[in-house]
């Protein structure tokens, strides 16, 4: 007698796996691929279907939950949490990579026998094929701010305004794309990345395969950085010889930015598993810092340096669209302990700046009370720096990015002709 059972779509199961990691362990998306027992044995374009599925769903995780509540008739069963994420993936799915309907609710159906819930198999049919036929004019009521916790929404709403606050909301959910920085010879690279070169200087394209199988990676041409993140260090200008301290290094794309500028480095990091991999990502650059594992707030030295590059912990609201386990995650007291930790940092590297030196503080926030409210309560305290304002030809077409004060304020809209960019605050202080 034929077997007629059906097989297990293997980048869903293990995109399933990798929900529950996330939302149940409280995990990272990357610590979620990191401990996953499955997740390197798919092959190349499996792995980036599995997560593809499950960004999207951690990313439109509200809309989702919105558009499968229409179909279910009594609500969704009571813990029956692998359910509610296989319910999840299909529409995903089905709602925002244009998969093929059938085969995301055949897929959803075997999933839910193969877990041993066949008992929810008529549902999830049920379920998936009317969402299937009617679920996109579903979407349609419901706006992408559902995807955001309430916090985030009131913020970006008080400090950016509705219309910038709906246009950040929209940016986030959208997949980025690969950026490179390369350590000479952008033109070259561009061309042979088949990528775009931004005004930034960044080399722009799709992720495809592996990073490490692109050309250069092995030689060392390159790095993995978002152009966003790029912007920051431009604002020392001309770094030829100079004395900088970078705080808070790992993993090190901005490191390798201030040597291929020509400054003698010291990063130092919290983690010794950071450090270890910015050194890691340096080796393979060919390039040399000296690297000190420390607690920057502890760290003592008699040094003072020309330039000090402060690249705080943060809530990392800024980096939503790479890291979207941020809207489970994080909270608005996790924003006040983290200012409570950036002052502190800011306080002691300011003493390490030499007269006339600059300190750069940056974060990859959007989050006011970790950009402009630090800086002003800074200067407030601190009479012997004042700031540096950055002018409209420093950062050339992110020129819209610079708020009132001369500060870069980037936010993920910013470039939406280029698909967007990380969002970050940067204020640049001079010591008198």
């Amino acid at each position: 007698m034929a077997d007629n059972k059906k097989i297990v779509s293997l980048p869903r199961a293990v995109a399933l796996d990798l929900l529950n990691s996330i939302f149940v362990k409280k995990r990272t998306l990357d610590q979620a691929i990191f401990t996953s027992k499955t997740f390197d044995t798919l092959t190349p374009s499996d792995k980036g279907f599995a997560r593809l599925l499950t960004v999207t769903v951690i990313r439109r995780a509200g809309q989702i939950d919105n558009v499968i509540h229409c179909f279910l008739r009594t609500g969704m069963p009571r813990g029956a949490r692998d359910f509610k994420n296989i319910l999840r993936l299909a529409c995903a799915e089905i709602l925002f990579l244009d998969g093929k309907s059938h085969a995301a609710v055949d897929s959803a159906v075997t999933l839910v026998e193969a877990i041993k819930l066949p008992h929810y198999k008529g549902l999830a049919n049920a379920v998936l094929r009317r969402l299937a036929s009617k679920g996109k004019k579903k979407l349609k009521r419901f706006p992408v701010r559902l995807n955001y916790p309430s916090w985030l929404i009131d913020s970006w709403t008080n400090h950016y305004g509705l219309d910038n606050a709906e246009k950040i909301f929209e940016a986030c959910v959208q997949e980025p794309m690969l950026d490179i920085s390369v350590k000479s010879d952008p033109s070259y690279w561009a061309k042979k990345l088949d990528g775009q070169l931004l005004a930034s200087g960044s080399i722009r394209r799709k992720f495809s395969g592996r990073i490490e199988s692109l050309p250069g990676y092995d030689e060392g041409a390159w790095w993995v950085q978002d152009a966003g993140a790029t912007l920051p260090v431009q604002l020392f200008g001309k770094l030829d010889g100079a004395n900088v301290l970078d705080v808070c290094a790992a993993p090190g794309g901005k490191t390798a930015q201030l040597l291929c500028g020509g400054a003698n480095v010291t990063a130092i990091d919290i983690s010794h598993v950071r450090i270890r991999r910015l050194k890691e990502n340096l080796d393979r650059l060919g390039l040399k810092a000296e690297l000190i594992h420390a607690d920057i707030k502890k760290w003592t030295t008699s040094r003072l340096f020309d330039f000090i590059f402060l690249d705080a912990p943060c809530s990392a609201t800024g980096t939503i669209r790479r890291n979207p386990d941020v809207l489970i995650h994080k909270t608005y007291e996790d924003v006040q302990k983290l200012s409570i930790v950036q002052m502190e940092i800011l306080q002691k590297v300011s003493k390490l700046v030499r007269p006339g030196g600059q300190l750069v503080y940056c974060t990859c926030s959007l989050q006011y009370e970790e950009g402009e409210a630090q800086v002003d309560s800074f200067l407030s305290k601190n009479t012997g720096f004042s700031r540096d304002p950055i002018s409209l030809n420093e950062i050339g077409s992110f020129s819209d990015a610079i708020n009132v004060n001369g500060d870069l304020r980037l936010l993920p809209y910013h470039l939406n002709q280029n698909e967007g960019v990380d969002g970050f605050f940067a204020s640049r202080l001079t010591r008198k």
